[in-house]
């Protein structure tokens, strides 16, 4: 008889202390939303952050490379005007710009963006300059043709 009275004891004092204690489970569905919204949210931004140079590429057949780095973007507006990035520059420092945002050195992927209307002359001109700098891996950027 006395060990049912002790055992009732202890029982009321663990349900006590149990209430008290905080709770060692994690709600993980509130995570898991707010984590699929992120997602979401960086899928629709990523492609707003490429170069924001506004240019008119012209249109190509040709199909899309495949690049695992990130390349460095050279763009030519119909001005004339020369951004590296999304950073205008002199023309004269077009190839110190280059060698400053090229990691690989001379062994970087250059991508070469030339509106539509700006002079042949001027889009050959940077391409030369990188070309005579030893940068051999020099492409230009065009957009796929609509309608194909």
């Amino acid at each position: 008889m006395g060990m049912s009275v002790g055992g009732g004891r202890s029982s009321r004092r663990r349900g006590r202390r149990g209430k008290s204690q905080p709770m060692s489970e994690i709600n993980v569905t509130p995570l898991v939303d707010v984590m699929l919204v992120l997602l979401i949210v960086f899928m629709v931004a990523a492609p707003l952050l490429t170069v924001g140079v506004p240019i008119d590429l012209p249109q190509s057949q040709a199909k899309s490379l495949n690049t695992e780095s990130k390349p460095v973007t050279v763009s030519v507006t119909s001005s004339g005007d020369i951004y590296v990035g999304e950073d205008k520059i002199d023309p004269a420092e077009l190839i110190l710009t280059i060698e400053a945002a090229a990691p690989n050195g001379t062994d970087e992927r250059i991508y070469v963006r030339g509106d539509t209307v700006a002079d042949y002359g001027s889009v050959m001109k940077v391409m030369g300059q990188l070309s005579g700098a030893g940068y051999t891996k020099i492409g230009l950027i065009t957009e796929q043709e609509q309608g194909q």
